[in-house]
């Protein structure tokens, strides 16, 4: 997957719209009752960072940062402010957050996550895209200051020695989102004052 390690600007980002989405297929039968069916098991996020805008500047740093993606191309990272931690946005990250494994004497790497649950209802959601510095993992509830690192291009945690079978692994941190440009083509409106505007700038989140 055509790649960088660079994250948009934060200060557009903040005033961007976007969420996740899901597909869904619907069928309305005779009787008018409905049968549904998720066609994909994951969402995937969906952003128009057009809404961020508020200065030249602004617009001057998105033209370049699309010039420098080319485009479609290369994806690059994202900060969804309404979900960019692995605790609620008014928390601060902390070791037992998440879980993210249950040692078993032999594996070493495990992959960072995230739940969202409702109810009986719960989904996980794989996160490849860790902030540098934010990472904390805890073995049965007691945080490590060593024995593991992280891979922030891939989400995954390797431990120097494999955890003990049974042990509770779990994670606190800051991640990103993989997106890229959803469009080759930045439509710019020069207005009268020269600050111009942008209509729409298209995200939509990277899956493998």
């Amino acid at each position: 997957m055509a790649f960088h390690e660079v994250r948009f600007p934060d200060n557009i980002s903040r005033g961007a719209r976007g969420g996740p989405e899901r597909r869904t297929q619907i069928v309305e039968l005779a009787s008018g009752d409905e049968e549904r069916n998720a066609s994909w098991t994951n969402s995937r996020r969906r952003y128009d960072a057009a809404y961020g805008i508020r200065r030249a500047d602004d617009l001057a740093a998105v033209v370049a940062f699309f010039e420098a993606r080319n485009g479609q191309l290369y994806g690059f990272r994202w900060k969804d402010w309404g979900d960019y931690k692995s605790c609620l946005p008014s928390g601060a990250p902390a070791a037992t957050d998440q879980t993210i494994g249950t040692g078993d004497g032999t594996t070493t790497m495990f992959q960072l996550v995230k739940a969202y649950s409702s109810g009986a209802q719960a989904w996980t959601r794989t996160i490849t895209k860790p902030v540098a510095g934010t990472v904390s993992v805890a073995l049965d509830g007691i945080a490590q200051a060593s024995g593991w690192s992280v891979d922030t291009t891939t989400g995954q945690i390797t431990f120097t020695t494999a955890p003990a079978t049974g042990t509770a692994i779990t994670a606190g941190f800051e991640f990103d989102v993989p997106v890229r440009f959803d469009t080759d083509q930045l439509d710019v409106t020069h207005d009268l004052e020269r600050l111009g505007s942008i209509t729409s700038i298209p995200l939509i989140e990277v899956r493998r």
